[in-house]
């Protein structure tokens, strides 16, 4: 191949790229008409841009989450994107992958699932729920003096991405001022795998993640030698038993070290982002739908029934990816083993068949909270679904008593960020 033709081709396949990553943007942003489109044709639909194929009715979605051994986890998480040789370079200097809760099937997830049981207990969740309680009401009156001194504020920067990491540092057991560092760390790490950055954005997101995963490898340590009562010790203490040789605590082994980093970064990310983008997402719509907000100002008995409302409404993990592991016939698909199958929680979540009017949002809607899957369903439903069931439930009685007559911003637009994995508005400014 000559110059001239060289050229053409790397010309040819950044065309493509950028081709690629315009649809996949476009999808993400708003994936229900393609969920639509898939629920009403026969079968399975191959959707090019997630390289996978879309599994889009309830009914199969909950098949699948009930067949873990035909239905492997173990890519559950693959990046949309790949970074840049130097973003992986950086990267490389950190600490090497490991399954975690999300990722494992079988006895493995069982390990990886127990400490996460026993720290988002019920009990666990009843005795952190005067702090959210407390840190909910607090933000919502700073943002509350915000709009009186400014007439507007974005409830995604000044609330919804500031609670959740509050919270899930004071579960982990995160010194406050380490927070910031984990929340910022966290969305760097999700922009990283699942979004085309320029390179100068990737090497600083790569920066980022180091410096997390650095900061919860010091965390392990010190809760190898000095335990305390939070959920960074229960892992360290179910996923690195001591052998109780010698006179005192035995020093965490690089694989031992990895695999915490791993699992303590996984609960953080989802711990937080998951909850943020919940926040966002039932503001956003119960404001859109001012009926429904102004039925909710009248009767705040309906919060919880509202917030499963938008949980199921849109959805803020939309699905994850599964792998088949032998050749198996979904839908009436004959898929091979090694097939790739995104798991469409958001399209589950609209399926008429399961839902009336599923495209209503309506927070009357009569059906027990087990209905929806926007939590997960089987092995690897939400461990933590009630911590952020008691995070909502206390944003929107602070807001509701303090904001009653809460609006949306009316001179732009809502734009969603380009994401399935924590969908939520990239702003939502407010008024009042």
């Amino acid at each position: 191949m000559d110059e001239a033709q060289a050229r053409d081709t790397a010309a040819e396949a950044a065309a493509a790229r950028r081709a690629h990553h315009t649809a996949l943007d476009a999808l993400q942003r708003d994936p229900y008409p393609l969920y639509a489109e898939a629920r009403g044709t026969p079968g399975l639909t191959h959707v090019p841009v997630l390289d996978a194929w879309l599994v889009s009715r309830d009914a199969d979605v909950r098949e699948v989450l009930l067949r873990p051994q035909d239905f492997s986890s173990a890519q559950s998480l693959r990046p949309d994107v790949l970074p840049a040789p130097a973003a992986l370079a950086v990267l490389g200097g950190g600490f090497a992958p490991r399954p975690t809760v999300v990722s494992t099937d079988g006895p493995a997830h069982h390990r990886h699932r127990a400490p996460l049981n026993s720290g988002l207990s019920a009990t666990r969740v009843a005795a952190l729920t005067p702090y959210v309680t407390g840190r909910a009401e607090s933000l919502a009156e700073r943002f509350a003096d915000t709009l009186a001194a400014h007439g507007r504020a974005d409830l995604m920067a000044e609330y919804a991405r500031v609670l959740p990491g509050t919270v899930i540092g004071r579960l982990l057991g995160l010194d406050p001022a380490d927070v910031p560092l984990a929340v910022r760390s966290s969305y760097s790490a999700e922009r990283l795998l699942y979004r085309p950055l320029p390179e100068a954005e990737q090497l600083a997101a790569a920066e980022d993640v180091l410096a997390l995963q650095r900061l919860l490898d010091d965390y392990a340590r010190d809760r190898r030698l000095r335990p305390r009562d939070d959920l960074i010790s229960g892992l360290v203490a179910a996923l690195a038993p001591d052998a109780g040789l010698g006179p005192g605590p035995r020093a965490l082994s690089h694989d031992q070290r990895c695999e915490l980093v791993a699992n303590i970064q996984n609960l953080l990310i989802a711990g937080h982002l998951t909850t943020t983008a919940l926040i966002g997402t039932t503001l956003l719509h119960l404001l859109r739908h001012r009926d429904q907000w102004e039925l909710l100002v009248e009767r705040p008995e309906l919060i919880p029934a509202a917030v499963e409302e938008a949980a199921r409404y849109d959805t803020a993990v939309q699905g994850f990816r599964r792998t088949t592991t032998r050749p198996v016939t979904l839908a009436g698909t004959e898929l091979p083993a090694g097939a790739t199958v995104f798991v469409a929680y958001g399209s589950a979540n609209r399926d008429p068949d399961r839902h009336a009017d599923p495209d209503t949002f309506d927070i009357t809607r009569p059906r027990p909270h087990t209905r929806h899957l926007a939590f997960g369903h089987g092995p690897h439903g939400c461990p933590g679904s009630q911590l952020a069931r008691v995070q909502l439930h206390a944003t929107l009685r602070s807001f509701l008593r303090r904001l009653p007559g809460l609006r949306l911003a009316d001179d732009r637009p809502v734009t969603m960020l380009p994401t399935l994995i924590h969908r939520s508005p990239e702003e939502l400014p407010l008024t009042a």
